[in-house]
């Protein structure tokens, strides 16, 4: 196990789902001031075959992230010394690390500056180990993806060609104006990744584009009438209620 400074991630010590013996760890920085959180959330990842580096509050975890360069954090917002969303804040200034923050279940406004601030999901307290541990999964996913570049976008049965601003659903043309392309150009360039309205609006600032984040509801409407087979019910872009949109991934229920 790994308990905070002086702790290396090394690696696997027995095959994990068909992985080689000596295949080298992922590392996830675990930060909450809760010392059975932690236990139990490094309890899980461990078994998981993550590496896992303990924090407890966020001047200790900006360090541990400076010295240690985790492949993901998971953050708690409610953190002493140093906050959470301060901790994103600093770490966002040079860093594109995957977060994966922690908050209370009536935390909306946190959840919303999380993101903002730029964190990749969010899981609510009381949680289930089982759902964090597939959340960590699925954005380290997302990150290797995204850091893949091409001109070509494949989601589920979404194709976008870029250079040409082409898009197919299921093998079907579909037409879309300038704004909406770069809308699900977006969204599908990071499949699960929660944007928020205003990140949206920020993502869309080359086109001609209204200027107020209610509008990213309007074109959000008009992309569904357009690939979702069933707009009332959509299958491709998702609403997270109270904070924004995402494309479909696979998801922990």
């Amino acid at each position: 196990m790994l308990d905070g400074v002086g702790a290396r991630p090394g690696f696997r010590r027995r095959r994990s789902r068909g992985a080689p013996y000596d295949a080298p760890m992922k590392t996830v920085l675990l930060v909450d001031d809760e010392p059975k959180i932690r236990e139990l959330a490094r309890d899980y990842l461990e078994h998981a075959g993550f590496a896992v580096i303990l924090a407890g509050d966020g001047r200790t975890a900006l360090d541990q992230a400076r010295v240690r360069s985790p492949d993901l954090i998971v953050l708690d917002l409610g953190l002493p010394e140093v906050d959470g969303l301060e901790v994103i804040r600093t770490l966002r200034r040079d860093s594109s690390i995957p977060i994966v923050v922690l908050t209370a279940r009536d935390d909306e406004l946190d959840k919303l500056l999380g993101l903002e601030l730029g964190a990749d999901d969010y899981v609510t307290k009381p949680f289930s180990p089982r759902e964090l541990v597939a959340r960590v999964k699925a954005v380290l996913r997302r990150s290797e993806r995204a850091d893949e570049p091409s001109d070509v976008i494949r989601a589920g049965d979404v194709s976008l060609d870029v250079p040409r601003m082409r898009v197919e659903v299921d093998g079907r043309p579909v037409e879309l104006t300038p704004t909406e392309f770069a809308l699900l150009a977006t969204l599908a360039r990071r499949p699960g990744r929660i944007f928020t309205r205003s990140q949206l609006l920020d993502a869309l600032r080359g086109v001609a584009f209204e200027s107020y984040e209610r509008a990213i509801d309007t074109h959000v409407k008009n992309l569904r009438r357009k690939i979702e087979p069933d707009p009332r019910s959509p299958r491709y872009v998702l609403t997270v209620y109270g904070v924004g949109y995402r494309f479909a991934d696979e998801r922990p229920t």
